[in-house]
């Protein structure tokens, strides 16, 4: 029998993406992410263990790999999901809006200040 084991490249090519001006910021995004993407697969592994529970019985290591949870459950974790990612994202979140909206007051003086100057100059 042969060893069919892939080797997965453990960094990507090319610089890393820079979002905020400070690196840092982006350092520590980075590790909030990883810890967040750690905590979702905690949260599906319980999930798991207590349907497996629910039905009685022991619960094996076997019983949790080979799981395959149906249309229903997917959308709850989905669900749950989404909640966590807003939750740890929404200072993020809460900063773009806030640009976004300084934007559109630029926008709105900027389209003020040409219609003052178009109609003094007509």
């Amino acid at each position: 029998m042969t060893d069919t084991t892939i080797e997965l490249r453990k960094k990507a090519k090319g610089e890393r993406p820079q979002y905020f001006q400070d690196p840092a910021i982006d350092k520590v995004l980075a590790i909030t992410m990883a810890l967040a993407g750690e905590v979702a697969v905690l949260h599906d592994q319980l999930d798991t263990i207590q349907r497996l529970m629910e039905k009685g019985g022991t619960v094996t290591r076997a019983d949790i790999a080979s799981y395959i949870p149906d249309l229903e459950v997917r959308e709850e974790r989905d669900a749950w999901r989404q909640t966590f990612l807003a939750n740890v994202l929404r200072i993020v979140h809460q900063e773009r809006e806030e640009l976004a909206l300084e934007a559109g007051k630029l926008a709105e003086s900027y389209d003020a200040a040409v219609e003052l100057v178009t109609s003094e100059a007509a």
